[in-house]
């Protein structure tokens, strides 16, 4: 049986930072990097031929910032989860990464041995974001949904779109949900952009801390 390993692309403008992550996360046999680059452009066209399982994004780049990168894989519909991986704290950075489609936020100050914690954990479904980054997008989402009244009618979906949804919300990759339901990837992505549109969602992790918050009555 082929050994699945979990494939990552590296876009950040620090060439000794990247390959010190990259040589972190080769130490972890579930994981592979198979590409990496300093320049935005580059990462763009990277992610669109890759299309990695994971994208591990930095805002704070030199020729194009980070989340112009994510703003264009995402109106690209880009299935790999995308990471902001990067120095900045700043309230305003997180919430527009995670509106604009982000599915993790994790800052580089982290321990190593938490950065491999993060990346192991996204495999079981979890969250990647910093303690303090994870209490900024709650606050956020409760804020939110109390001044904009927004609703997220499960009911709304269809029966395959539901199956779909608690896949997404166990945070499973689209490759990983067409292998579950024996379906071609391109119509996993068909249906999670519909589930999105009807959920009023623009991430995985959005929808996500929606699902936790609501305390999986979904």
């Amino acid at each position: 049986m082929e050994h699945y390993k979990t494939t990552i692309l590296l876009i950040d403008d620090h060439p000794m930072l990247r390959n010190g992550v990259k040589q972190l996360i080769n130490t972890m046999p579930d994981f592979q990097v198979v590409g990496e680059t300093g320049h935005g452009n580059e990462g763009i066209t990277l992610a669109e031929q890759l299309e990695p399982d994971i994208i591990l994004l930095d805002i704070n780049m030199n020729d194009v910032n980070g989340l112009d990168i994510l703003r264009h894989l995402r109106a690209k519909n880009i299935s790999s989860r995308i990471i902001m991986f990067t120095v900045s704290d700043d309230r305003e950075d997180i919430i527009t990464a995670l509106k604009t489609g982000a599915d993790g936020y994790l800052l580089k100050d982290m321990e190593p041995e938490d950065f491999l914690k993060s990346l192991q954990e996204v495999m079981n479904g979890k969250l990647m974001m910093d303690g303090p980054v994870s209490h900024i997008i709650l606050n956020y989402m409760r804020g939110e949904e109390q001044t904009t009244n927004q609703t997220h009618d499960v009911q709304l979906l269809t029966p395959r779109e539901y199956e779909i949804f608690n896949l997404l919300v166990q945070g499973l990759s689209n490759k990983l949900i067409a292998k579950e339901l024996d379906i071609v990837e391109s119509t996993v992505k068909v249906h999670v952009k519909s589930i999105f549109k009807k959920l009023n969602f623009k991430s995985r992790m959005e929808m996500t801390v929606w699902y936790l918050q609501s305390g999986n009555k979904a």
